[in-house]
């Protein structure tokens, strides 16, 4: 296998709706001075106008034009790639859904090993057992929102969210969220109960932040992590409140922390919102198993099936919502991302990269043969 270059190429997104971006005009700028040539595709969804790319430094290419790069250039993109027959010889860094078995996880991380590319998972970057970046702040903050926004529709109009659409800032976020949910309160004559589970994690502190942000009291959010739910569920507490936002990170088997008997037999049951941020919603672990779909910004919501009481249960998955304020979520993690993207030329000698690659070849040698072929 080749070894990388100092050449990146920042692939344009294929997810619709998804604007934002590994890496920003600013990132950017840090890279070309450090050394390294970027190439940026050309994307009218981004956040980021091409001509801040351009400003910089770096070179306007056409759309999908990655597929005919160097092999060496490294590839840079941050959701998975459309779903495609033909192998992947380049090294590609991005979020591919793929290493916990998900659905057709086989079928795209085949198509790596048959090209002999590589993937370098921007979910599996660690350093001292944690995540070097992650869009977990924004996830929480952006699912509580759609959340709490859910919640006052469907006492004030009893409806649900019909689409989403990204914000310009969190400010514009805030107050739209605010005026909604102020509605909502007044027609309901009361605050709701939020459960955050995770809430120690930036998933369960950005969820909690928007929570208190729009006013709901402390009083009303149970902050839940480790020591609440080591006793194992189904938990009522998750039955009782109105909101329940799931914020973990799930790597190994837990009891679930709501099922849909538990939610048939709480009698004072009051929970009508589930947001379940991770959207794992394919994953045999999930701990809320009473939902099979991934929802998106066009559709947010789908109901748990098999209720045999009010209220019923909308839950949203989307599975980028951190893409609700893309320039704020963007910002963080590339920044964040920045001193390993550094060191992107000589990636084998970093052990954050080269532990991503060890993982990656792992994984590969857990494929069936069928999907070798």
């Amino acid at each position: 296998m080749a070894a990388p270059t100092n050449v990146l190429h920042l692939r344009a997104e294929t997810k619709p709706l998804e604007h934002r971006s590994a890496l920003t005009p600013s990132t950017t700028k840090d890279l070309i001075e450090a050394g390294y040539t970027v190439n940026v595709e050309r994307d009218p969804q981004r956040i980021f106008e091409d001509s801040e790319f351009e400003a910089v430094g770096a070179s306007l290419v056409p759309t999908g034009s990655w597929v005919d790069a160097p092999k060496e250039h490294i590839i840079v993109g941050l959701k998975e790639l459309e779903e495609k027959d033909f192998a992947l010889k380049h090294t590609h860094v991005q979020f591919a859904h793929c290493f916990k078995n998900q659905h057709g996880w086989d079928k795209v991380l085949s198509r790596y090993s048959r090209g002999g590319g590589t993937l370098l998972d921007l979910e599996f970057l660690e350093k001292d057992g944690r995540r070097v970046a992650a869009f977990g702040f924004w996830a929480g903050f952006a699912g509580a929102a759609l959340a709490i926004k859910n919640w006052a529709l469907q006492v004030s109009k009893g409806s649900q969210l019909s689409s989403v659409e990204s914000f310009p800032n969190e400010a514009a976020l805030i107050a739209h969220v605010k005026e909604v949910f102020a509605e909502g309160q007044g027609k309901a004559g009361r605050i709701p109960r939020v459960i955050v589970i995770g809430a120690l994690g930036r998933c369960g502190r950005g969820a909690v932040d928007m929570c208190q942000k729009v006013g709901i009291p402390d009083e009303n959010i149970l902050k839940w992590d480790l020591a609440e739910t080591a006793p194992g569920g189904p938990f009522k507490e998750v039955a009782e409140s109105d909101i329940f936002i799931n914020c973990i990170y799930l790597s190994s088997p837990i009891p679930p922390f709501v099922t849909l008997e538990s939610l048939n037999k709480t009698a004072d049951r009051k929970l009508s919102v589930l947001c379940d941020v991770s959207a794992d919603s394919t994953n045999p672990l999930t701990p809320v198993p009473v939902y099979t779909i991934t929802t998106t910004f066009e559709k947010p919501t789908v109901m748990v099936e098999g209720l045999e009481k009010e209220p019923a249960v909308s839950v949203i998955s989307i599975d980028h919502l951190p893409s609700l304020l893309p320039r704020e979520a963007s910002d963080t993690f590339s920044n964040d991302l920045l001193p390993y993207l550094l060191t992107l030329k000589d990636w084998r000698s970093d052990p954050v990269w080269a532990g991503a690659e060890k993982l990656y070849k792992e994984k590969v040698a857990t494929l069936p043969a069928t999907a070798l072929n």
